[in-house]
């Protein structure tokens, strides 16, 4: 398939998928399914998702495992705060992104000059961070300090004085509201779309749009670059690209510095959504962060499309608890539509012989989706609302699901995780 064909399955997946999310919110009369409060929400919450990924992405890419993304998080977080309110929104940005590559920076000096063990390294940053702040917040902003008469506590930060800026799209969003009325009307797919393009278009933060736009540029880097050709070859065969002249450590620095900063930038986006530091406000999206990578396939695009899915699911739980019961529906469709590709591969005509030899596992698979399709349209037909204690976890609950689904096709980087030293064979 050419690359050309590939996008246009990309596009007919879309279609297929809001067709698919208009039907569900017409059966079960759940209009937060896509409203624009609901896809506004997403957009919000999958940012700080994305970026924790795209910054376990370019660590990774570089053979270095980060599972240290949440602790660098979280000292973005504290140093965007302490910035922002004594000098704004732009001093925010710079010391969040510092922070976050000091977390990176000793992540490297761990794992890439002394040769822990990533994992280690990782939790280790894990630790280090929430104490950091927890220690600094005692020094800075206790009881008699600038930072406490302006409004801080030991767990939070004053406000930000001058937070970034909103901006709406140029004749979807600004003006008139079209689309808002279109919405109100609730017809089928046509108010769908416009609550989704409103949500995805009106009063989108500046950050959300640098956010969006690091994707391409990270593509390009990684893939059109003869910088990102050797950051990648040191993630498959380090020895390979020191032979051919690359400096390895150099770049494996490099990959994991801006990797911190990009999870620090990620705590930037929550401290500006709230308007100042709060202690704990990451709430594992750098793990989420990292799930969306791994499913995503170490790509740009796979990337997004994982931390859309996590924060449409938690932007969901946000907007109404009750929309959750329709992701019962919304499976079972999906199941469904898996059902019906199996059944019509099996039915093909001149079937290949490795196909038809893997027939014993394709008929458990097939068995395993329609049982699953029978209890999950169940559940949608008698559970009228989940405790609140399940839709709390269900953005979790469904990274595991997700990651359980992905892990069937993934390809992670081939000396990603392994120890590097200079000058030996491996």
């Amino acid at each position: 398939m050419t690359r050309l064909g590939k996008y246009h399955v990309a596009l007919v997946g879309v279609a297929a998928l809001i067709l698919l999310m208009s039907l569900v919110r017409v059966v079960s009369g759940q209009d937060d399914i896509t409203s624009s409060g609901t896809f506004a929400a997403a957009l919000l919450l999958a940012v700080p998702i994305g970026l924790a990924g795209l910054g376990g992405l370019w660590a990774e890419r570089a053979g270095v495992v980060n599972i240290g993304l949440e602790g660098m998080m979280v000292l973005g977080t504290w140093f965007a705060g302490w910035a922002g309110y004594q000098w704004g929104a732009v001093a925010a940005l710079l010391a969040g992104l510092l922070g976050g590559a000091l977390g990176g920076l000793i992540h490297a000096v761990a794992t890439v000059t002394f040769g822990v063990d990533h994992i280690i390294s990782g939790v280790a940053i894990n630790l280090l961070g929430p104490g950091v702040t927890r220690f600094l917040s005692e020094v800075l902003f206790k009881e008699g300090t600038p930072a406490a008469d302006a409004g801080a506590g030991i767990t939070s930060s004053p406000a930000i004085t001058s937070p970034a800026p909103s901006v709406s799209l140029p004749l979807l969003s600004d003006g008139p509201d079209l689309l808002g009325k279109l919405e109100g009307t609730h017809w089928f797919l046509l108010s769908d779309l416009a609550g989704i393009l409103r949500g995805l278009t009106h009063n989108v933060n500046v950050l959300v749009i640098l956010a969006v736009l690091l994707l391409p540029l990270t593509f390009y880097v990684l893939w059109r670059t003869a910088f990102g050709l050797r950051l990648r070859s040191a993630g498959e065969n380090p020895w390979a690209a020191e032979s051919l002249g690359v400096n390895v450590y150099l770049i494996k620095y490099i990959a994991v510095v801006i990797s911190g900063a990009f999870a620090g930038l990620g705590g930037v986006f929550l401290v500006f959504v709230s308007t100042k530091y709060v202690e704990g406000q990451t709430a594992g999206r750098g793990f989420i962060g990292l799930a969306a990578m791994i499913f995503g396939n170490w790509r740009p695009g796979g990337l997004a499309i994982g931390a859309s899915l996590f924060g449409y699911a938690d932007g969901l739980q946000l907007r109404s608890t009750g929309s959750i019961t329709s992701f019962f529906l919304f499976g079972a469709v999906l199941l469904l539509v898996y059902l019906g590709v199996m059944v019509r591969r099996r039915l093909a005509p001149g079937r290949p012989a490795d196909l038809a030899a893997r027939g014993a596992k394709e008929y458990t698979l097939m068995a395993v989706a329609a049982a699953g399709m029978v209890v999950l349209f169940w559940l949608w037909l008698t559970v009228d609302q989940l405790p609140n204690e399940f839709v709390f976890i269900t953005p979790h609950v469904l990274t595991l699901l997700v990651l359980l689904v992905a892990s069937q096709r993934l390809r992670m980087p081939k000396a990603d995780g392994v120890r590097y030293r200079r000058g030996e064979q491996h």
